[in-house]
């Protein structure tokens, strides 16, 4: 096989599962994300390997890419973090406790009730995101789940609402999770501008 054939099968194969992709889902995720951000609650974004990249992406894009006008004091804007970008305080809750704890002692300090917490996992079992995610709920946050592998694993029925890609390939599945990413905050960035 050459790399034509490969590219050809992998991108009819994202374009499945793109099509499989559940609009109301979409739109759920994407009233409770805005909600936060016309009520000033926090989004706060967590994920593992590439989907701790996700996670940074996904703040940075609405943190920033959201915005009309980067020197408007006035306009209101998204409060989102990335609990994947501290090393230092991702390592020192490692080190200390257990790896599990990485996100959860995070949010210990920093979440409230009526926040959204949105964990990235494509096998949906990741132990340090399904903890946080339950801290999460106990704590009144609203919680989100960009899944995969077809089950979405644990957090598919722990999350108050999910998107899980029907493929059991990391790859694709953090494709799909990146499309969303975008789709989201492009979506947002287009409404705030109908607004003004």
């Amino acid at each position: 096989m050459d790399i034509k054939e490969f590219s050809k099968n992998y991108f009819e194969q994202i374009k499945v599962l793109i099509n499989q992709l559940d609009l109301d889902k979409i739109q759920k995720i994407t009233e409770v994300i805005y909600n936060a951000y016309k009520n000033d609650k926090q989004i706060f974004i967590i994920g593992n390997g590439g989907s701790a990249s996700t996670a940074s992406h996904f703040a940075c894009d609405l943190g920033k890419g959201t915005l009309k006008n980067f020197y408007d004091d006035q306009e209101k804007r998204f409060k989102v973090i990335s609990l994947t970008d501290n090393v230092a305080t991702m390592m020192a809750f490692a080190n200390d406790l257990c790896f599990e704890d990485i996100f959860v002692q995070q949010l210990r300090n920093l979440v409230n009730p009526g926040d959204v917490v949105i964990g990235i996992s494509a096998s949906g079992n990741s132990a340090d995101v399904v903890r946080a995610i339950e801290y999460s709920k106990r704590c009144g946050a609203k919680t989100i789940g960009f899944l995969g592998f077809r089950t979405g694993g644990k957090l598919h029925d722990l999350v108050d609402y999910e998107i899980t890609v029907q493929d059991e390939h990391y790859g694709r599945s953090e494709d799909i999770h990146m499309i969303m990413v975008h789709l989201i905050t492009n979506y947002f960035a287009e409404l705030k501008k109908c607004e003004s």
